[in-house]
């Protein structure tokens, strides 16, 4: 791998660490000022509204944008943002709306962040799909790996030390990452379209998602996928209390089940496009969730209910790794922030409506049933996007991109299957 990558995974694995110390420590200082469940839900969707109201313009400011300041100027700001709540704690004038907002405030630089990311990788790599799924596995794990083993324990420990720690912590951690980003080599900037609105500009983006079969399926894959996982995780732990006799602490093992598959299917996920085909694999992994799903639902016992969550971990894994690493081959440089934001996007808006439906379907039937129909929907996912993402259609597309030879490439130059949209 190129130097420069390894200073791009140094900065996204310690930012990672920081998000996963924040994830805990958020929440928790808001259970040390309220015990208002409407007003501890609003500190954890306060995170996610940025993405809902501004993913595609950020995507398009993104694209217009140099990509290496933006990320490191987010992570700036992060780092500073940070300081304010921590001197907050100290002074003791915290409150839930200064937590709601920082929220919101750190989801905002997450988005441009992690779109950022998204569209700078391609740039700094080339546009190898097996280099782009080499990079993409590295940097999956070690998110994971962060943001869901070590950080979330790390941010309970340190609040114990005070309230403030966890966000100093944080703010560090923000802090290195930008000066590892800055740090990295400048990449020429794709060529910059004749000047439009912003608006209009981002209106192209989601449209050129929307007409080609191929990214529409890509971004189906997350946005169907949330409404199902949202659905069991709303209940995952009423059905893991009431069904299979799990205390706390074996609910935390079982979670640690799906964390460890993920870390799995990140690692395996460049073999099995390459034996496969990327096509067949992403077909595979969304088989292998609904099937793992069915599984879950069906768990006799808590050691069959923590494999079929190290399975769909494990699809989730291998999944996050192929899907975005084809995107960044097949899209044009100069489109690459606003196809990944609104792909986000509808995987962000889908969250919600899982969460909603695993909780109708839980009290209007049974504790069983949101899983059975995640299930059902995965499954159904997978049968209607297996021609969309294809081998034919993923190779028709790497055809396509092949002749660019870096971020220059004209916006004449699109897709195979946009010269022909087919009808859904």
């Amino acid at each position: 791998m190129p130097t420069g990558f390894g200073r791009l995974w140094s900065a996204q694995t310690v930012s990672s660490l920081g998000d996963g110390v924040s994830h805990a420590a958020l929440p928790l200082l808001a259970l040390t000022l309220t015990r208002d469940p409407m007003a501890l839900a609003v500190v954890t969707a306060a995170g996610t509204l940025p993405w809902l109201l501004f993913g595609v313009l950020g995507g398009a400011l993104v694209d217009r944008w140099d990509r290496r300041r933006t990320l490191w100027v987010m992570d700036a700001a992060r780092a500073v943002l940070l300081v304010i709540p921590a001197a907050a704690a100290v002074l003791d004038a915290l409150s839930i709306p200064l937590l709601a907002a920082v929220a919101f405030l750190l989801g905002l630089g997450g988005l441009f962040f992690d779109t950022a990311a998204t569209a700078y990788l391609p740039d700094l790599l080339g546009r190898d799909p097996a280099l782009l799924e080499r990079a993409n596995s590295r940097l999956r794990g070690a998110q994971a790996a962060m943001s869901g083993f070590a950080g979330p324990p790390a941010g309970s420990a340190l609040l114990a030390l005070g309230r403030a720690v966890p966000l100093l912590a944080d703010a560090v951690s923000f802090l290195l990452s930008a000066l590892l980003v800055r740090s990295l080599p400048a990449v020429p900037r794709p060529v910059p379209e004749i000047r439009e609105s912003l608006l209009r500009q981002a209106r192209a983006g989601a449209a050129y998602v929307f007409r080609d079969r191929l990214l529409l399926g890509l971004a189906l894959r997350p946005a169907v996928g949330n409404i199902a996982f949202l659905a069991v995780e709303t209940v995952l732990a009423l059905f893991a209390h009431d069904r299979l006799g799990i205390d706390t602490y074996g609910y935390g093992l079982l979670l640690t089940a799906e964390a460890t598959g993920g870390l799995l299917g990140a690692a395996i996920a460049s073999r099995l496009g390459r034996r496969l085909g990327t096509g067949t694999a992403l077909t595979c992994t969304a088989a292998a969730e609904g099937l793992a799903v069915l599984g879950l639902a069906a768990a006799p016992d808590p050691y069959v209910a923590g494999a079929a969550l190290a399975v769909c971990g494990a699809g989730m894994g291998a999944t996050t790794v192929l899907g975005p690493s084809l995107r960044q081959a097949v899209v044009p440089a100069h489109l690459m922030g606003r196809v990944a934001s609104t792909s986000r996007m509808l995987a962000m808006c889908a969250a919600p409506v899982g969460a909603f439906l695993g909780g109708w379907l839980a009290a209007a039937y049974d504790i069983r049933t949101p899983l059975y129909a995640a299930a059902g929907l995965l499954l159904a996912m997978t049968a209607v996007t297996a021609s969309m993402t294809s081998n034919r259609r993923v190779e028709a597309a790497l055809r396509a991109a092949a002749p660019a030879d870096g971020p220059d490439r004209p916006a004449s130059k699109k897709p195979a299957e946009e010269s022909a949209p087919d009808v859904l």
